[in-house]
């Protein structure tokens, strides 16, 4: 077998690769150590179990059916948007997948892959992963583990693959539909998960939170991050493992991907600065804060995950202060307002991954630069591709389609997180007992994050004997 076909380029496998790495570092240890230095120290044990399993779960889901869901035929279930809403699940196993990469739908509307299915079906499984992992922050320390066991192999069956297939697969909202209207010219843009990953994550999040039930009153009260230098580490492995989420996703390793990187640590840092700044001026307490800075720099990374690729680097840092100066005002006062104080999304991912993946998305319809170029043309019968928006490009029925992409990931994965809850809590418990609530991660695991030092260096049972 010859491990360098014509089609292959050595240079571009690596780096989708690399950036899937990348990606996957994100969720572990990424998420595990930043959640499980985030919540209470009762359940640190408990929310990273819950991250390396959920992790392990996509995968195994992925390659039996997830993969050609997400990126396959399509599944032609009906007139309109069920036309084009998913693909036919198959399995990748086996020695058959080694050939070049292909969506068959995208198939002609961008440049040949250089890379095997193998790596393309790697570097959409880690993004795969990470969606629920996010929204495991919103039923952190009451959520039953084995609900947790089963319910995530079903959201990513029948939400994430469907998500990833309208956007990103070829599917309705990656078409354009000039038939309909000229609105509809081009597609929803989503660069790298805005609208796929964190938007879903935000509302499938606060769902689940309010289906489940808050935590116990006096945990609520009492939500004081355990670890915060933990939760530093982890949110510094995020920052910098983005430079694979957005980096990777041009899939050629050329100069849209460096601007994606560029543009996506510039809307970060100028994000996290902006919410510094709403902290000291317009807090409670006027006083900066590191977990403010920490949600700043989530809500700037997240924001500009719809368009990393899209925009221009003054662009990007719009993007950074819009969105974290959004997520500001809807962590500190939309969060009083009564159906917020009744919905306990434990660690704000509805705020965080929910408004910024909205804001950012919406916004690519404002920014998109004309000039930036995705993939370059051959400069005689294929065209640059690039895409415009309002500012730049003088075409604000971006910003409609872009709206109506939104909504209709919000209404699909709001419905099937409820409907995939309410069964599953026919059959069982979907809150862990009372007793365990209580307890934390030494009722559910028999294991604590920070165990008593007479129970690691047996000096108590020394001293008495």
């Amino acid at each position: 077998m010859n491990p360098y076909p014509d089609w292959l380029s050595a240079g571009d496998n690596a780096w989708q690769l690399v950036a899937a790495t990348l990606v996957g570092l994100m969720s572990i240890p990424g998420i595990a150590v930043l959640y499980g230095g985030l919540v209470q120290r009762k359940w640190a044990v408990n929310t990273m179990l819950m991250a390396f399993t959920g992790f392990s779960l996509v995968l195994v889901v992925w390659v039996l059916w997830g993969f050609k869901m997400g990126f396959g035929e399509p599944q032609k279930l009906g007139p309109g948007i069920l036309q084009a809403a998913v693909g036919k699940p198959r399995s990748i196993l086996g020695a058959d997948n080694q050939h070049q990469a292909v969506i068959p739908l995208l198939d002609g509307a961008m440049p040949k892959f250089r890379f095997s299915e193998t790596t393309l079906a790697y570097f959409q499984f880690v993004f795969a992963a990470i969606t629920p992992l996010l929204f495991l922050g919103s039923v952190a320390g009451r959520i039953s583990f084995k609900v947790w066991l089963i319910f995530v192999p079903l959201w990513s069956t029948f939400a994430y693959s469907v998500n990833a297939f309208l956007v990103w697969g070829g599917g309705f909202w990656a078409q354009p539909h000039t038939g309909v209207s000229s609105l509809f010219s081009t597609g929803a843009l989503d660069y790298s998960g805005g609208y796929v990953i964190h938007l879903a994550a935000g509302t499938s999040g606060f769902v689940a939170a309010a289906v489940i039930g808050p935590r116990l009153a006096r945990d609520r009260e009492r939500a004081v991050p355990n670890n915060l230098p933990v939760a530093a580490v982890g949110a510094g492995i995020l920052w910098l493992g983005w430079n694979g989420f957005n980096g990777g996703d041009p899939y050629f390793a050329g100069a849209n991907a460096s601007l994606a990187v560029l543009n996506t640590n510039l809307a970060t840092a100028v994000a996290l600065l902006t919410w510094v700044i709403w902290d000291v001026f317009a807090s409670r307490e006027r006083k900066p804060t590191l977990l403010g800075a920490i949600n700043g720099m989530i809500s700037g990374l997240v924001a500009i995950t719809p368009a990393a690729g899209f925009v221009n680097s003054f662009g990007a840092m719009i993007i950074g202060v819009v969105a974290s100066s959004l997520v500001w005002m809807s962590w500190n006062w939309l969060s009083r307002t009564s159906l917020f104080r009744k919905v306990d999304d434990s660690l704000g991912v509805v705020h965080t991954h929910g408004v910024a993946g909205l804001a950012g998305g919406l916004l690519v319809g404002v920014l998109a630069d004309p000039h930036i170029v995705i993939y370059l043309g051959n400069g005689r019968d294929v065209k640059d591709v690039s895409n415009a928006g309002w500012l730049w490009g003088h075409h604000p029925a971006q910003i409609l389609v872009q709206l109506l992409a939104a909504l209709t990931i919000i209404a699909w994965d709001a419905f099937v997180t409820f409907a995939i809850l309410k069964i599953l809590g026919l059959f069982m418990k979907l809150r862990a007992p009372e007793e365990l609530l209580e307890q934390g991660d030494i009722g559910v695991h028999m294991e604590e994050a920070y165990p008593d030092e007479t129970l690691v260096t047996g000096r108590l049972d020394a001293a008495r004997g």
